[in-house]
């Protein structure tokens, strides 16, 4: 290709790109203006590139760079300043989609609300396996409360209280005695020349704690 259709064809697509950035209205990088306007227009990747470049050094265009990519978007001084009526416009637009973005908003939290409580809920499965535990548990209950009240041995109230009170005066014996019995080994103990369990062993004494009985709580 001569020179004058290489020119001819960068400025073409120069002119493609500067009046889709303006149109659009919005960042691009040349990769991206690449992909939208290779199928329309048929720019290669390369010339798209090169476009941009030359666009930007002319001041026609504003480019910022984020690392190593660059984006364009159009020189905001050079677009033709907008009516009150596109401005009316927009600013109406801007205030619907405000709405819609807060009506989306609170459906979301409505989904993430309902999607918590089922995932907090049981599966159909689990309530399956859950209902058929209840069932044999009910089953060996009532199976139980049967044989309870089939039984012949029932103890009476007046026996039940019988065995309470002998209990607790036994009870109360069992603490008067292991008192008195403390208080007479300590005092055998103070002249003793050795230890408490060398003493206990010497003389066959065997505690409640030698045999893991615990004195039940006073009632």
């Amino acid at each position: 290709m001569s020179k004058g259709r290489e020119g001819a064809a960068a400025g073409a697509a120069a002119a493609v790109l500067l009046r889709y950035l303006q149109e659009q209205n919005r960042p691009y990088s040349a990769q991206d203006a690449f992909g939208n306007l290779q199928r329309e227009h048929g720019l290669g990747k390369a010339a798209v590139a090169k476009a941009l470049e030359q666009l930007a050094q002319q001041g026609r265009i504003r480019e910022k760079a984020y690392g190593k990519q660059k984006i364009y978007f159009a020189d905001q001084e050079q677009l033709p300043a907008a009516s009150d009526a596109e401005l009316r416009g927009l600013d109406g637009n801007i205030a619907a989609l405000s709405t819609e973005v807060q009506a989306l908003q609170q459906s979301c939290r409505r989904m993430e609300a309902e999607l918590k409580d089922l995932n907090g809920s049981m599966t159909t499965p689990e309530m399956a396996r859950e209902v058929e535990e209840l069932k044999k548990d009910c089953a060996s209950y009532t199976e139980k409360l049967e044989r309870i009240k089939s039984a012949t041995n029932h103890v009476t109230p007046e026996e039940k209280e019988k065995v309470c009170s002998e209990q607790k005066l036994y009870c109360k014996e069992w603490r008067r005695r292991k008192r008195m019995a403390t208080e007479l080994l300590d005092a055998i103990l103070e002249g003793y020349p050795k230890s408490k369990k060398q003493f206990f062993e010497e003389v066959g004494i065997e505690t409640d704690e030698d045999h893991n009985v615990t004195l039940p709580a006073a009632v």
